[in-house]
């Protein structure tokens, strides 16, 4: 199993394809054991690229401890430099958005071009759906509770008008196959916690780094209105907005098209 120590833990990750360097940051909960992810798309068709499962997720340490957004930002740059990687093109979504901003803004020479996808700033630029309030939901009550807010058009009506459709994203919003496992309930607290204080809003123009916002017309999770504040609060930024919800990059196939040409200093 591939690991990385850094950090006075070990870090579960995966690297596949050939290319320039890519670090993919996923989002809250995301475990690499769940399929099919990022390593199943064309990202790796085009990068050399990683991804890994973030402290207290997947089959990395979960120190039952604090975490912070800069304990995020510190791990995959200790990350980076175990694997060789003096700098990469980075991909951050939702919650790997939060800890891609902190990534460019505490080591930026390690970022080449940066993606955040479906994310928000916190503070005065507004912040993402606060997932600790729900904390108590689980299972199909915290599906059904998601489904019109992850993506805006699938309300109640939606829900009635397609019974099968619904009942297949709600079982699916549900499953957990690893749950019970040792830490995992208390590592995905600890990602909310911290994600509940993330905050980069005043330190945004500080990034230098090339920088496409990617967001889903419908989400509302990471509101479009706060790309729009992401957007401009970066210096040179491209905002672009894809059919979907929050999880756009699935939903919308020219997304993801479009992240590896912005990668590729091309047009989008």
């Amino acid at each position: 199993m591939p690991t990385a120590h850094v950090n006075g833990l070990d870090l579960y990750y995966e690297r596949a394809g050939a290319g320039p360097p890519l670090l993919f940051i996923s989002g809250t909960g995301g475990d690499l054991r769940n399929k099919p992810n990022q390593f199943d798309g064309p990202l790796p068709k085009a990068f050399d690229m990683v991804s890994y499962d973030q402290r207290g997720l997947g089959r990395s340490d979960k120190p039952d401890l604090a975490y912070t957004m800069a304990d995020y930002a510190d791990d995959a740059a200790a990350l980076m430099e175990a694997l060789g990687l003096d700098k990469a093109h980075v991909i951050g979504v939702s919650f790997g958005g939060m800890v891609a901003q902190e990534l460019v803004l505490r080591h930026p020479s390690r970022v080449d071009r940066l993606v955040l996808a479906c994310t928000s700033p916190g503070g005065a630029g507004g912040a993402s759906f606060p997932f600790h309030e729900i904390e108590h939901l689980k299972g199909e009550a915290r599906a059904k509770h998601l489904m019109p807010i992850s993506d805006t058009r699938r309300d109640a009506a939606w829900a009635a008008s397609n019974p099968e459709l619904y009942a297949q994203f709600v079982a699916m919003g549900a499953s957990d196959p690893f749950e019970g496992e040792p830490g995992r309930e208390m590592g995905a607290r600890r990602q909310l916690e911290a994600r509940a204080h993330h905050d980069t809003w005043e330190r945004l123009g500080q990034i230098t780094a090339p920088t496409l916002i990617a967001a889903g017309r419908y989400d509302g999770i990471a509101l479009p209105e706060t790309q729009e504040k992401l957007a401009g609060r970066i210096k040179g930024a491209t905002l672009r907005f894809f059919e979907g919800g929050h999880l756009f990059m699935i939903q919308d196939r020219t997304a993801t098209a479009a992240m590896i040409a912005f990668l590729k200093g091309e047009a989008v």
